[in-house]
């Protein structure tokens, strides 16, 4: 008899737990397309002879890994820092560092003009009918004919150094400022389970709630002013294996 009423007790315990976990899920905030902030990782060999990186990428291949996506899918990666976009597809599923969003060629690293010391991208879903798909084909036409009626009567040399000298004053970069979003939520109350969760879980105490609107309650980490602080605490939650962990600048 005792036996069966503990297995009782344990049944109605693990049922309440799995409907907690599921109304936090229920109650994240959707979006219509997929879309992750976070730092870009140039693929090179040392890190695939390093077994960091389990497959490879061509240097000037249009390819990314990203394991949150479906192989072929359409994506826009556009460096957060400049507003540089270039179009790519994901490729094969492929192991990598989960801190980072994705794995690029080094000809979206030099396409974007990406900081080595802060490459922050952001990498999102682009349907086929897209507009934005659609303006890049039209730009290309264009530049196309235009390339082939103007023609080459000489070349001019700007003095580069002044330009050099006038980017530099006018460049200021920002300071390394980020936090870790775990989740958007509905409800204030479901935000707090999580936080809750956090800290009974991963035994961690410096999780904040910040509210975006009246029905938009942010779960984070932060803010962190350097990257290696940042990428530990990224480390700390992945247990958690949320959907979409994101990295966002202040």
């Amino acid at each position: 008899m005792n036996y069966k009423y503990f297995l009782l007790i344990f049944i109605f315990l693990y049922s309440c737990t799995t409907i907690d976990t599921n109304e936090s899920q229920k109650d994240i905030i959707p979006s219509d397309t997929f879309s992750n902030k976070g730092f870009a990782l140039l693929f090179n060999e040392d890190l695939k002879k390093k077994k960091l990186i389990s497959k490879n990428i061509e240097e000037r291949s249009l390819i990314i890994f990203q394991n949150r996506l479906k192989k072929n899918t359409n994506v826009k990666i556009t460096n957060l820092l400049n507003n540089r976009s270039i179009l790519a597809k994901v490729g094969v599923n492929s192991k990598y560092p989960i801190f980072y969003n994705a794995v690029i060629s080094k000809r979206i690293y030099e396409e974007l003009q990406l900081d080595e010391a802060e490459p922050y991208v952001e990498i999102t879903t682009v349907s086929e009918n897209s507009t934005f798909l659609a303006k890049k084909a039209k730009m290309y036409d264009e530049e196309k004919q235009v390339a082939e009626k103007v023609p080459v009567e000489g070349i001019s040399i700007n003095d580069l150094s002044l330009e050099k000298k006038k980017n530099t004053k006018t460049q200021k970069k920002d300071k390394f400022n980020y936090i870790i979003k775990i989740a958007d939520f509905y409800y204030k109350k479901t935000a707090i389970s999580m936080q809750n969760r956090i800290k009974d879980e991963l035994n961690l105490n410096t999780s904040k709630i910040s509210k975006i609107s009246n029905t938009n309650f942010r779960v984070y980490l932060g803010p962190f002013d350097n990257l290696k602080s940042l990428k530990n605490a990224f480390d700390d939650i992945s247990p958690l294996n949320f959907e979409n962990i994101e990295i966002i600048k202040l």
